[in-house]
């Protein structure tokens, strides 16, 4: 016993030194390159150039079709809005659609689930904002010199991004949540096209909301922005919704995944199906589903459609003199 007591504190001595002395080559690293960055801007004598100095052109001296730019783009906004009024339909038809009271029953008790996970998600990712925010003000603030401003400016649109990618991930896990068991119940009518039919809804309506609502924040920057704030808040924005798409989709793979280990534990250990209704790891498991295939895919789109949008303009704007 003695013998294995010591070998085991040696191990440990062992990996507790391996990473002090990863910790410490950890800073080494990210000192020198801090101090490299800010020997390279203090040689210069040029402000640095990317997306968060970009400058929009002035939209109403440019001209399509005997019309601005700027009233242009507003009809982007209506197109916002139908896409919005198109995902409410599709939303309210799909929470129409006839379930069993049990599957009812069930669905709501999934979902109750799943609003505690996304609130403690929210918890963790005001948390994670904080600790981005404290990079945000160190890089733009110190490093590249913006003023207060425009650092305001990405700070309050980071967390735009962020709620834009939280607030698609609530809807998408609602929509799905009422999908799953009204999917269930038209199952029992033995015909395939129900079965077809009410996920590709669900994946409609969820689809539309999250591009209309991207389009919109897009297009509420391009509009109503003063063109030399317009690249704070493209950079800002892209910030925000990578980071909280980020945090969902990885935190939603794990979850999925742990949850799934302990229902089969409990099918091993008590010879309890995966499925059984007296295996307490079903609801987290289908939790875990939910949290894996809906949070983490649904602000995972919002978050591609976002980045390459700002891209695209990013593109456009350095093409075009």
């Amino acid at each position: 016993m003695d013998l294995l007591r010591r070998k085991r504190l040696n191990r440990d001595a062992r990996v507790g030194g391996g990473l002090t002395r990863f910790t410490k080559f950890c800073f080494a690293v990210a000192a020198l390159v801090l101090s490299g960055a800010s020997g390279a801007f203090a040689g210069t004598g040029e402000p640095a150039a990317g997306e968060a100095s970009l400058k929009l052109p002035d939209l109403t001296q440019v001209n399509f079709l005997g019309m601005n730019g700027h009233h242009l783009l507003m009809y982007g906004i209506l197109f916002c809005l139908f896409g919005f009024v198109f995902g409410l339909v599709m939303y309210s038809r799909l929470k129409s659609l006839p379930a069993h009271e049990s599957m009812k029953h069930v669905s709501q008790l999934i979902w109750e689930t799943c609003k505690t996970y996304l609130t403690r998600q929210g918890k963790f990712l005001l948390l994670l904002w904080v600790f981005i925010a404290s990079i945000i003000l160190l890089y733009f603030g110190l490093l590249l010199h913006f003023t207060a401003v425009r650092v305001a400016m990405i700070l309050a649109f980071s967390v735009l991004g962020i709620c834009g990618s939280y607030g698609v991930a609530w809807y998408g896990i609602r929509v799905n949540t009422f999908a799953n068991s009204r999917t269930a119940y038209a199952s029992l009518g033995g015909k395939p096209y129900p079965l077809y039919q009410i996920p590709i809804r669900a994946g409609m309506s969820i689809g539309m909301m999250l591009i209309s609502v991207e389009l919109l924040m897009m297009l509420i920057i391009l509009l109503f922005v003063p063109g030399d704030y317009a690249g704070p808040c493209f950079i800002g924005f892209a910030i925000g919704e990578s980071l909280g798409a980020s945090a969902l989709r990885i935190a939603g793979g794990i979850f999925t995944k742990i949850a799934d280990i302990g229902s089969d534990l409990m099918k091993i250990i008590f010879n309890i199906k995966e499925d059984d209704a007296r295996n307490p790891g079903v609801i987290a498991d289908c939790t875990g589903d939910n949290a894996g295939d809906s949070v983490g895919p649904t602000a995972d789109g919002f978050e591609t459609y976002g980045v390459t949008g700002v891209a695209l303009i990013s593109f456009i704007l350095l093409a075009v003199p």
